[in-house]
């Protein structure tokens, strides 16, 4: 595919899409787990029984893996565990809706730190877009008792870890010599054991004891963590980490719906706006208007 070309980009953020969808699913799963276990002992659950699972279908694919794939997977990795650390606390430590928009600001860090570490000057539609989503995304989340508690600022530490992790994912998967589905498969491992050192130091690892938390654990792991990430390694190869991370801000979105469908959470009514400007971000950042114009 040309990384160049429109119809391939819009592919990947539709791929990226899919992605935020799983991850919206995953704060009602990662509730309903923590029922049972500590956030260490569920993210090993989570990325190394994301890495078996990928290991035992593509280990032919596996086998070629080079020494410059695994460098940056084990260096990404380092991000991500801190990132999911500081996610799984976080919505632990706070509420849903105040970890669903400080998680998501990583659709404002990201540009920031492309600028500041590549010196990428954003194009004015996705300022625009960005400043859009922001607005969309308070609407939804946030209310008057809103306050600084210890999982918003854990919240806010994975949204920057994330954008950095944007950033660097980018880069990895560009260099010539990395293979994008071998370092998504190996960068669970290594954030796998990462968190399993974590669980045997700091955690108590148990087994889940009910069958809706083995559902959770096992979907968490295989569908947004597995599936998710190598989506995320392969797509970010034909579009930029700025559109990754305004699709990205979707998630509380569909957070918000499946805690309306599956706990009963109804939302007020500047949330359907908030929900409906993040969508128009998305259609704005999509959409060639200046394509439009000539063809028009």
């Amino acid at each position: 595919m040309d990384p160049g070309n429109k119809s391939t980009q819009f592919k990947a953020d539709l791929m990226l899409l899919c992605v935020t969808i799983c991850w919206g699913v995953s704060y009602f799963l990662m509730d309903l787990c923590m029922e049972e276990m500590d956030p260490f002992t569920l993210n090993t659950y989570r990325f190394l029984g994301a890495f078996a699972v990928a290991g035992i279908l593509t280990f032919p694919r596996l086998r070629s893996v080079n020494r410059t794939t695994m460098k940056y997977a084990f260096l990404v990795s380092i991000i991500i565990t801190v990132v999911y650390v500081a996610a799984t606390f976080g919505v632990k430590y706070t509420s849903q809706s105040n970890a669903g928009f400080l998680c998501a600001l990583a659709v404002v860090f990201t540009p920031i730190f492309a600028f500041l570490i590549k010196k990428v000057v954003p194009e004015k539609k996705l300022i625009l877009v960005v400043i859009v989503c922001v607005v969309g995304i308070a609407l939804m989340t946030l209310d008057e008792n809103f306050h600084m508690a210890l999982g918003d600022i854990l919240c806010i530490l994975c949204s920057v870890a994330y954008a950095l992790d944007l950033l660097f994912t980018e880069s990895a998967v560009s260099h010539k010599d990395v293979d994008a589905y071998q370092f998504g498969v190996f960068q669970l491992l290594f954030t796998g054991l990462f968190m399993l050192a974590l669980a045997l130091i700091f955690g108590d690892p148990v087994l889940p004891s009910s069958g809706p938390v083995w559902f959770g654990v096992a979907f968490l792991s295989i569908v947004c963590t597995g599936v998710a990430f190598i989506a995320q390694a392969i797509a970010q190869q034909y579009t930029s980490p700025t559109h990754v991370g305004i699709i990205f801000c979707m998630e509380p979105v569909f957070a918000g719906a499946v805690a309306f469908f599956l706990a009963g959470e109804v939302l007020l009514p500047r949330a359907y706006v908030g929900a409906a400007l993040m969508l128009a971000g998305l259609l704005i950042m999509e959409v060639d208007f200046s394509k439009l114009k000539r063809q028009s």
